[in-house]
């Protein structure tokens, strides 16, 4: 019921970000980006993200890394349906803000952390778990870094592949593919 609330604060405060007037107040109080994202905001609906979750098998014992966390749906549902300590990587300010309104609101924000930061400089090393809705030129780049990561980390990509890299599982829920790669 909580997540349904932040579900629901997440959809107004996007409203509200969106109208004109608001934008204006709200870009005086957090700047944006530092640079131009490499990809715009899209969000997952909540069945696919708790279906990504689902894919890589998330408990308590991981740490859920979403790279370009957008409103913070991802780590937010890790932690308050799983058990799950999330982070979430996003070069926005003002999303990040928006993800910590809804956090405290599902009340899951000791379990989670949002970072502003960009995803091909973060620090992935503690991730057990990392999930990411990105095109697939950005998911190129990545490759090398994630297949880097401990051996079991679980990587699950929203519709998109790597190139170089065949995923151990493909499920498709709706008309999403959602990818999981598991690091050997």
């Amino acid at each position: 019921m909580r997540f349904l609330a932040g579900i629901a604060l997440a959809t107004l405060l996007q409203g509200l970000v969106l109208s004109e007037g608001l934008m204006a107040r709200h870009q005086s109080r957090v700047e944006g980006p530092a640079r131009t994202p490499d990809i715009h905001f899209s969000p997952t609906r909540h069945n696919i993200a708790d279906a990504m979750l689902k894919l890589a098998n998330v408990t308590g014992d991981d740490v859920v890394y979403d790279l370009g966390s957008g409103d913070g749906r991802l780590p937010i549902i890790a932690a308050q349906k799983y058990g799950a300590r999330g982070v979430g990587i996003e070069i926005d300010p003002r999303l990040v803000e928006i993800s910590w309104r809804i956090a405290n609101e599902a009340e899951v924000a000791n379990r989670v952390s949002f970072i502003v930061g960009d995803l091909f400089e973060a620090d992935l090393s503690k991730a057990t778990v990392v999930t990411m809705y990105l095109s697939p030129s950005i998911m190129k780049i990545l490759e090398p870094r994630l297949r880097a990561l401990k051996p079991g980390t679980r990587i699950v990509s929203h519709q998109f592949s790597m190139p170089g890299w065949i995923p151990d599982r493909r499920i498709q829920v709706d008309e999403s593919e959602l990818l999981l790669w598991v690091v050997k």
